[in-house]
């Protein structure tokens, strides 16, 4: 399955800058990338290579901050 993985808000969280509307796209293949800490690692990795953003060094892998979408 592929998800989209958003940023809903631009905020600075121990000292990450998160922007909105920055996303990445994972494929994975359970049907819930929260449901285990592999797809969790697979959001974290995607957004650093993508953007150079550690979500996990922000606190931000979590629903609060990220908007997921199965696409």
């Amino acid at each position: 399955m592929l998800y989209k993985v958003t940023i809903r808000n631009t905020s600075i969280v121990n000292g990450v800058r998160l922007e909105k509307g920055m996303f990445i796209e994972v494929a994975s293949q359970t049907s819930n990338i929260w449901g285990d800490s592999k797809g969790k690692e697979l959001v974290r990795n995607a957004f650093i290579v993508k953007y150079g953003v550690d979500l996990k060094k922000a606190c931000a892998i979590d629903f609060v901050h990220l908007d997921v979408q199965q696409i």
